[in-house]
């Protein structure tokens, strides 16, 4: 494909000449490091670095020429483009490159602050008992046909989205499921792509560092509704109960599930059963009704279940099939996941990394009615400072024991992290500890444990590193638990 046809619909600052208009392309990238010869380069601006001090790179590669929002480098003697906005540009090129794959692929994406994994895990777990052949991209990795791949990022670059749809395509799968973050839509990654159906878990103060407002937090997210640089979805699926979403604008084609337990939704669950063996409920959808049963714990899984019931049904998947996804998905990594090695009482992983998923995932362990609920968590470095607070409140007023430590400090000192936090835990009336060390510290909340406890380990959930100022070190939660609880003398099979 020529230099011409890929950039067809890309805002040119110049326009190009012949010569390089009939340049044939074989690839685009955006990291210099995986240019090969004939392939066209984004060099983009960043936070840390200008992509354009590895345009020489990109040539000394093979690179035929470089795109990019700046102008050429002094030095640079190579084929310079410049375009009005670079990751929009690579969104549109990339489409064009891999022949519009999203078109005819189905996709949902999903947005909000807390549960876009499960819910992505859900509805890929009914597309594929409905048998289909699917991918599920998202924050724990990616899924390709069964194959199971690295995430980079909660929402991928666009060429390596539009990569992969290319591949499932090939694959001869028809559906894709993604989380859509809204540092994504902001940036640009999703630009002009057309998506089915897309789904608005919930709104909670997150990413404040690089949004500025909740206002621009919104904005953002509502893109995806809007269509971000494609055509507006034909189907919405939206949290009626969210306060912040009744003033979500939709396009006036939408057709939209308004999903929660108020009796504004068009798709609410009724006759709610929970307990440590999952949900039960009935789906109620106009005169549509049908039970569902999921191992899922908790009634936050009462609402990522409905959401997905919402994806499910705009594709026209029938109630059957649908409850038969829904019970086939026993866990989702890193989410109110268990360790169990025998102990007397229950140890649980949660990814919780906001006030108000901390708050969700303790009432979940409530509803489990346990003696007392031990809560262990930290705060990110080189993010959002002003939920820290929030977050040490949350977990203080809800838990019966707290325990205060360091989650990934990044280049942040961990001490003035856990000092932030460390307010909001002392507005509250709560015994607590502070431990920087996450390990010294996850054995300092199984110490404290006793019969009929649960503890719950939040903030890392799923990963399994810790970024510190200078180095990234292998850190998982659950490995880490475990190795504790059997240095107490506990082993499952023991």
């Amino acid at each position: 494909m020529n230099l011409g046809e890929i950039l067809s619909g890309v805002r040119l600052k110049q326009p190009l000449s012949p010569g390089l208009a009939g340049m044939e392309i074989s690839g685009l990238e955006y990291d210099s490091r995986r240019v090969k010869p004939g392939y066209l380069f984004f060099a983009f601006p960043g936070s840390r670095a200008d992509g354009r001090q590895f345009a020489q790179d990109a040539l000394a590669r093979g690179a035929c020429a470089v795109a990019s929002e700046s102008a050429r480098p002094e030095g640079f003697d190579g084929a310079w483009i410049e375009i009005e906005h670079g990751r929009q540009a690579l969104s549109l090129a990339a489409r064009n490159f891999y022949g519009r794959p999203d078109e005819r692929l189905r996709l949902t994406g999903i947005t909000g602050t807390n549960g876009k994994t499960t819910t992505g895990y859900l509805i890929d777990s009914i597309l594929r008992a409905a048998g289909n052949t699917t991918a599920l991209i998202g924050t724990i990795e990616y899924h390709l046909a069964g194959k199971v791949l690295p995430a980079v990022n909660t929402t991928p670059e666009s060429v390596d989205l539009l990569r992969i749809f290319s591949e499932l395509e090939a694959l001869g799968g028809s559906y894709v499921t993604m989380e859509v973050s809204s540092h994504a839509l902001a940036l640009g990654r999703v630009y002009g792509l057309h998506f089915h159906t897309a789904v608005f878990t919930n709104l909670t103060r997150d990413h404040l560092d690089f949004h500025g407002t909740m206002d621009a937090y919104l904005a953002a997210k509502q893109m995806l509704f809007e269509g971000a640089g494609g055509p507006a979805p034909p189907w919405a699926v939206v949290n009626r109960d969210d306060e912040s979403l009744r003033g979500l604008k939709l396009h006036p084609q939408t057709e939209t599930y308004w999903y929660g337990l108020g009796p504004e939704a068009n798709l609410r669950a009724r006759s709610i059963s929970s307990g440590f063996e999952g949900l039960r409920f009935e789906v109620q959808a106009g005169k549509l009704r049908f039970p569902v049963s999921s191992p899922l714990i908790g009634k936050i899984n009462v609402y990522n279940t409905l959401s997905a019931c919402g994806a499910a049904l705009s594709y026209g998947i029938p109630p059957e099939t649908i409850a038969q996804g829904i019970a086939s998905l026993q866990a989702v990594p890193g989410r109110f996941e268990r360790v169990d090695e025998g102990q007397p009482f229950v140890v649980v992983v949660d990814y919780a990394h906001t006030d108000d998923a901390l708050r969700n995932v303790i009432a979940v362990a409530r509803g489990l009615e346990p003696k007392r609920v031990i809560t262990l968590f930290g705060c990110g470095g080189d993010r959002d400072r002003t939920k820290r607070p929030l977050m040490g409140q949350a977990a203080a007023e809800a838990s019966d024991f707290v325990v205060l430590t360091s989650d990934n400090p990044r280049s942040e000192d961990p001490l003035a992290i856990m000092n932030d936090a460390l307010v909001g835990i002392r507005r509250a009336d709560v015994p607590h500890v502070v431990e920087p060390d996450r390990g010294a510290a996850i054995a300092r909340a199984l110490k404290e444990a006793r019969e009929g406890d649960i503890v719950l380990l939040a903030g890392k959930g799923h990963e399994t590193y810790q970024i510190l100022k200078d180095r990234t070190i292998p850190f998982d939660d659950r490995a880490m638990a475990r190795e504790v609880l059997r240095g107490y003398g506990y082993h499952k099979n023991g």
